[in-house]
C-alpha cells in the first residue's frame, strides 16, 4: 500500500473514532507508538495523520503531553473529510434530519438571493442543471444532476460567504439525494418543485423562490418520514 494511502487510512480511522465518540472532546489520544502498533504503520505515517487531523481542528498536540481531542466547536465541519466521517458515525436517519435542518436555515435564503442577484449566464446554468435532472438515467446520474442543480443555485446567489455551503451540498446532499431518490415514489413531482424554483429565479421573484424552496424541502421531509414509517411497520 502506498505511503499516501496509509496516511489517509490512518487519518480516517482516527477521525471516525473521534467523530463516533470513542474519544470525546478533552480526551487524551494514544501516543504515536500505540497508534503505530494498532495500524501496523510507522510513527512517520501516524505523525502525518495527526498533523492532518490537527489542521482539521479535531485534535491539538503538545510536547510531553500528547494529543487531545478539541472541543466540537473547533472541528471544521466544512472540511470534506470531517463531514464524511460525521456522516459515517451518525445513524443515517439522524444525519438526514440534521442535513434537512441545515438546509432549512440556508437554502431558502440562497434561493431568494439567486432570484435577486443572478446573472443571465448563471441562470442559464441553473436551467441546464434542471434539464440534466430531467434527462438523467439511473441512480448515479439522477443524484449527480440533483447535486449540480443546487450547486448552480448557490452560484446564482452571488454571495462569497455562502460558497463554503457548496461543500455541504457536495457531501451531505449527495447522501441525502441518494436516499430520497431510492425512496421517493413521486420523483416527477420533485422535478416540478425544482421547476418552480427555476421559474421564480428566472422571474427575479425572491419571495416565490423562497417559497418554492420551502416546498421542495417539505417534500423531502415527507420522503424521509414515509421511509421511517414504512421501516417501523415492517418491524411490527
Amino acid at each position: 500500500m502506498a505511503k499516501d494511502s496509509l496516511h489517509a487510512r490512518v487519518e480516517r480511522a482516527i477521525g471516525e473514532r473521534i467523530l463516533g465518540g470513542e474519544f470525546p472532546p478533552g480526551g487524551l489520544l494514544p501516543n504515536e507508538a500505540d497508534w503505530g502498533r494498532t495500524f501496523g504503520t510507522s510513527r512517520t505515517i501516524v505523525r502525518e495523520a495527526i498533523r492532518s487531523l490537527t489542521a482539521k481542528g479535531l485534535i491539538r498536540s503538545r510536547p510531553k503531553i500528547g494529543s487531545r481531542v478539541q472541543p466540537r466547536s473547533q472541528w471544521n465541519m466544512l472540511d470534506r473529510d470531517v463531514l464524511e466521517w460525521h456522516r459515517s458515525a451518525m445513524d443515517r436517519r439522524a444525519f438526514l434530519l440534521s442535513t434537512q435542518e441545515a438546509r432549512r436555515l440556508i437554502e431558502p435564503g440562497i434561493a431568494e438571493l439567486a432570484a435577486r442577484k443572478h446573472t443571465p449566464e448563471q441562470v442559464e446554468g441553473l436551467v441546464t442543471a434542471l434539464a440534466a435532472m430531467k434527462s438523467a438515467k439511473g441512480m448515479t446520474q439522477i443524484v449527480a444532476s440533483d447535486v449540480a442543480f443546487h450547486e448552480a443555485l448557490l452560484v446564482c446567489a452571488n454571495n462569497e460567504l455562502l460558497l463554503p455551503f457548496g461543500i455541504i451540498i457536495e457531501q451531505a446532499l449527495s447522501n441525502l439525494f441518494d436516499f430520497t431518490t431510492q425512496n421517493n415514489p413521486h420523483y416527477s413531482f420533485a422535478l416540478k418543485l425544482h421547476e418552480a424554483i427555476v421559474k421564480a429565479v428566472t422571474a427575479a421573484d425572491g419571495t416565490a423562490a423562497r417559497e418554492a424552496m420551502l416546498a421542495l424541502l417539505s417534500d423531502t421531509d415527507e420522503v424521509i418520514d414515509h421511509r421511517a414509517a414504512k421501516k417501523a411497520k415492517k418491524k411490527r
